[in-house]
């Protein structure tokens, strides 16, 4: 697992927005790296809103959901709006399986739309 967070250039008149960008595999080996960073993020940043960006992660265990549920949570005592983004069709699944979409603002999947037929002449 790589881990990286960046302020981002798009910080809100609130406060700033740091993103984690998280890649690879998020499990028991690493997952108290990860809750270290947001951790880190929130004590070098003081940040407003921490997104938590998982476009490029492949995998997570139940440990890692927890590391994600701590850094909520620590985000949360610091009054630090904290969500995920870019969820992968796997990572949604999993996220919505739980309950935790709601609580990490994941949007719902939108429902596929038949395409429209146009009239025969």
């Amino acid at each position: 697992m790589e881990i990286t967070s960046e302020l981002s250039p798009d910080s809100a008149a609130h406060g700033p927005v740091v993103v984690v960008t998280i890649e690879g595999e998020i499990d028991y080996t690493n997952s108290d790296e990860m809750a270290g960073e947001i951790w880190d993020v929130l004590a070098r940043h003081a940040p407003a809103l921490i997104e938590v960006n998982l476009s490029a992660a492949t995998f997570i265990d139940s440990t890692g959901l927890g590391a994600l549920i701590a850094g909520y949570r620590a985000a949360a005592d610091a009054s630090c709006a904290f969500t995920v983004t870019s969820p992968t069709p796997a990572f949604r699944r999993v996220l919505t399986i739980t309950g935790l979409s709601d609580l990490f603002g994941v949007p719902a999947e939108e429902e596929p739309t038949e395409p429209q037929r146009t009239p025969e002449r």
